[in-house]
């Protein structure tokens, strides 16, 4: 579904991210790990359009993305849930989902789908987003990209700064997303719960991809792994 090929990415005269390699197929949740400053945001926001590739191709069902403004890439069936989550403060939950639903592709999620994955939401429906937890915004900024129906998802840190018991509540509900079919690029520098959801996953040091494979494989690597992820 979606394909790498030497993906580069430069920010000024400093290149961020140096050949990198990457596919996910169908239905497969796909892990990208790394430290800070591996690579890891900048690959997401170069697949969505935020930033231009400065060599390579970002390919979607084999059509080239990389000159497509962001907009016609996520009409494209492409979500993305981005790392400080962007959801639109002054709104209640539920003006910020029917806000997301309005250009939405033809699909089965809709803002009751929503609620009966994040049961949260749906008590807050007429809450200002400002005012909800961390949590609860990260929820809800999923759930604005599952309204849009996209093929699949881009979810760049999401158990960031969560407290445990809410983290692993999220990872319960990306499993069920997992067991129903979703595709997902997943960003995470928690490898453990990254690899217990992902089919398989690809490593980043310094804007180069050091390591991948099936997560079970990757997993085995733990000293390796450690010595690419260890702060």
């Amino acid at each position: 579904m979606l394909e790498l090929d030497n993906l580069q990415v430069r920010y000024g005269k400093s290149q961020a991210v140096h050949g990198v390699e990457l596919r996910v197929e169908d239905g497969e949740i796909v892990a990208l790990l790394g430290r800070n400053g591996a690579g890891k945001s900048t690959t997401l926001k170069a697949v969505i359009g935020l930033l231009k590739p400065a060599g390579g191709e970002v390919r979607y069902d084999g059509v080239r993305l990389n000159s497509m403004n962001s907009y016609r890439i996520a009409r494209q069936g492409i979500a993305y849930v981005p790392e400080e989550r962007r959801v639109f403060a002054n709104l209640s939950v539920d003006e910020n989902l029917t806000l997301a639903a309005m250009r939405a592709r033809a699909g089965a999620w809709d803002r009751r789908k929503v609620y009966e994955l994040f049961p949260r939401l749906g008590e807050r429906a007429g809450q200002r987003a400002a005012t909800m937890s961390g949590g609860e915004q990260q929820m809800l900024a999923i759930g604005r990209a599952l309204v849009a129906n996209p093929r699949i998802i881009l979810l760049d840190e999401p158990l960031e700064g969560l407290a445990p018991s809410v983290a692993r509540q999220l990872e319960e509900s990306i499993h069920e997303l997992k067991d129903l079919g979703m595709t997902m690029l997943l960003v995470e520098q928690n490898p453990d719960m990254a690899l217990r959801v992902a089919d398989r996953g690809y490593v980043l040091e310094l804007g180069r991809v050091v390591m991948s494979g099936a997560s079970a494989d990757i997993s085995g690597r733990d000293q390796e792994l450690q010595r690419y992820l260890a702060v």
